[in-house]
C-alpha cells in the first residue's frame, strides 16, 4: 500500500500564479508542483500523481488551469483525475476568481478579500468582496461541486489583486488561504 500524499489544489496557473504559489510552498515548508503551471495547464493528471509522489515531502500545492475554456479544459480534467486519485488526499482548493466570459462558478466555504479579512461572501478577481454568499466565479472552478473536497477557499486572482498579493510582498492572501486549509484540515496534527 503506498502512502497517500496531502494536496492542496489551485485553480490558477499563470506566471503570476507560479511565482506566488512558489514561494508560499516555500514559506510553509510544503512543495509546489512547478511543472503544473500553464495556461491552459500542459500536464494531464497521471503526469501530475506521478511529479506528486516523487516530492519528498507534503502539503504539496498543485496548480490547474483552463484558461477559459468552456466546460472542463484540460485544467479541470487534470484536476478531477488527481482529486480523485486513492494515492491523493485533498486537504482543500483555493478556487480563485476570473472575469469569466462563460460564467463558471462554485460554491466556497469560505472567500479572503484583497485586504486579507474572511468573508462569507465570494470575491471578485480583484479580490473585492460581492454580494453572492458563498459562491465565486472563475475559469477553472465548475467541476469543485462535484468532488469530496474539505474546504474551498475563494480568492481573487493569485499574485495579482491590484499588486495586494504580489509575490514580491510574499503572496499574503495565497499564503493565507493556505494556512486556512492546513489548519482547518488538521494537518499539523496529523504529522505528529
Amino acid at each position: 500500500m503506498s502512502i497517500r500524499r496531502h494536496v492542496i489544489l489551485i485553480t490558477d496557473g499563470d506566471e503570476y500564479a507560479k511565482r506566488a504559489v512558489e514561494h508560499v510552498a516555500q514559506e510553509i515548508g510544503g512543495r509546489c508542483i512547478t511543472s503544473s503551471y500553464g495556461n491552459p495547464s500542459k500536464l494531464s493528471g497521471p503526469e501530475i500523481v506521478k511529479l506528486i509522489k516523487k516530492t519528498p515531502y507534503d502539503p504539496v500545492l498543485v496548480m490547474f488551469d483552463d484558461s477559459g475554456i468552456v466546460g472542463e479544459g484540460a485544467g479541470e480534467s487534470a484536476l478531477k483525475y488527481v482529486a480523485t486519485h486513492e494515492d491523493i488526499e485533498v486537504l482543500g482548493a483555493i478556487a480563485v476568481a476570473a472575469r469569466s466570459r462563460h460564467e463558471e462558478w462554485t460554491r466556497v466555504d469560505v472567500s479572503i478579500d484583497r485586504d486579507g479579512i474572511l468573508t462569507p461572501y465570494g470575491v471578485d478577481k480583484y479580490g473585492i468582496q460581492e454580494l453572492e454568499l458563498g459562491r465565486i466565479n472563475g475559469d477553472t472552478v465548475y467541476c469543485l461541486d462535484e468532488l469530496d473536497i474539505p474546504i474551498i477557499v475563494g480568492v481573487g486572482d493569485i499574485g495579482k489583486m491590484a499588486r495586494h498579493d504580489s509575490y514580491k510582498l510574499g503572496a499574503p492572501i495565497t499564503k493565507k488561504a493556505v494556512e486556512l486549509i492546513l489548519e482547518r484540515s488538521g494537518f499539523h496534527v496529523k504529522e505528529q
